[in-house]
């Protein structure tokens, strides 16, 4: 760290390992005060989100007055964006896919057609409000269903091509979906039961048990195993790396690095069920993937510019408000009678409306508070946490990266 006076600034130069260390240090704080405000903790708001948020308001106060600034070195950032959607790869089994049956593909299907309707839906109104399409993008598919940590990574890739609100756009969006969808996720659902006088089927026996896929073995680890463990994860990272440049190359614009790598990923992770070329335990990648991504978004977040936003604020929310308007109705009118119009159905689109504005967690969130209230739907237990979670990305990248290639100019070539 070192100090230095530049253009009448007070700045403060801080290294990648200090970098890291207040990133730590505004996640564990982030959780702190999450566990103590009802409302944070009520709507799931990331704790990351909460300690750089703090950090946000510092460095805004800071450049108002003119009177300090940070500058940091986030060399550590996509090396902990990689690592984490690397471990979400690794959790994606296909013996998970084989126990939702036809209605987690015709679930899985309406997840892919709304993140194309959402990029539409960014595209058309960018035109009309005069919000540039990558930041329209941002909007969008990219956070709606990929939350914070596509938004982040998405952020970058567009910074890179010349929009420098990137990150900060793709936080603050990422930020009004998860609040958004446990706002209307639950209301829907009800609304929906209500009116149809649904009640849970007691007499299915559908196999709710996804966590026997994904559990541990309950042996304890050896260091080679946890090893291995790590291992996999950074070759899958490596080669991940080295398959988006080439994709990269082929569609002539940058590829997001954490794409191939969790595809990489999921191809490992069912190979070694096959072979058993080594002891994966989920558990312990989850937590991997857990640290990772906090210390990632923590980083993301408090290296934002909260000034930049400004300008962008107006338009930005016409079309986020548009995203939360046509999944309500969408969900309403027409997901409840695709998926059966039965009260595993108005439970389904709780849980489509949670990682569809927001994220996975969000969803069970939501499904969690429906079960709670009018009975267990084992059908959306099941379905909606593994299209949520991994399955959608097979849709909703590839078309994502078309809108982008088709609609957002690279202003640095």
């Amino acid at each position: 760290m070192s100090f230095e006076i530049i253009e009448g600034i007070f700045t403060i130069n801080v290294d990648m390992t200090i970098t890291t260390a207040m990133a730590a240090v505004l996640l564990i704080l982030g959780y702190f005060i999450k566990s103590k405000v009802y409302f944070l903790e009520k709507y799931c708001i990331p704790a990351p989100v909460v300690g750089g948020f703090i950090f946000m308001i510092i460095t805004w106060i800071g450049h108002t007055t003119g009177a300090f600034k940070f500058n940091f070195t986030t060399t550590l950032q996509s090396f902990f964006m990689l690592a984490f959607f690397t471990t979400v790869g690794l959790g994606a089994s296909f013996e998970l896919l084989k126990k939702g049956g036809l209605l987690l593909i015709i679930y899985w299907l309406i997840a892919g057609f709304v993140s194309i309707v959402q990029n539409t839906i960014g595209i058309a109104l960018s035109k009309v409000t005069g919000l540039e399409p990558a930041y329209a993008l941002l909007s969008s598919a990219i956070t709606m269903i990929g939350g914070h940590g596509a938004g982040a990574a998405y952020g970058m890739t567009f910074e890179g091509m010349g929009y420098p609100a990137g990150q900060l756009v793709g936080a603050a969006a990422a930020t009004f979906g998860l609040i958004s969808s446990v706002m209307v996720g639950g209301p829907v659902a009800r609304l929906l039961i209500e009116r149809h006088n649904l009640r849970p089927d007691e007499s299915q026996d559908f196999d709710s048990s996804i966590t026997e896929i994904n559990v541990g073995t309950g042996e304890k680890l050896t260091g080679l195993d946890i090893m291995k463990n790590v291992t996999a994860i950074l070759v899958c990272m490596a080669l991940g790396t080295i398959v988006s440049g080439w994709i990269g190359k082929l569609i002539d614009m940058d590829f997001p690095t954490y794409v191939g790598a969790m595809f990489v990923a999921v191809i490992l992770r069912n190979l070694n069920e096959k072979t058993k070329w080594y002891k994966f335990d989920y558990p312990l990648v989850e937590g991997i993937g857990d640290v990772t991504l906090g210390l990632y978004l923590s980083i993301a977040m408090m290296t934002l510019k909260m000034w930049e936003l400004v300008d962008l604020a107006g338009p930005m929310l016409i079309i986020l408000f548009a995203q939360v308007l046509f999944l309500v109705l969408f969900s309403y009118f027409a997901v409840f009678r695709i998926l059966g119009k039965n009260y595993d159905a108005a439970v389904m689109c709780a849980g489509l409306l949670g990682h569809g504005l927001g994220a996975t967690p969000t969803a069970i969130v939501n499904l969690t508070a429906v079960n709670d209230r009018y009975g267990m739907s084992r059908k959306a237990m099941m379905i909606v946490p593994i299209v949520g979670a991994f399955l959608v990305d097979i849709i909703y990248q590839p078309q994502t990266v078309w809108f982008i290639k088709t609609f957002v100019v690279d202003l640095m070539k």
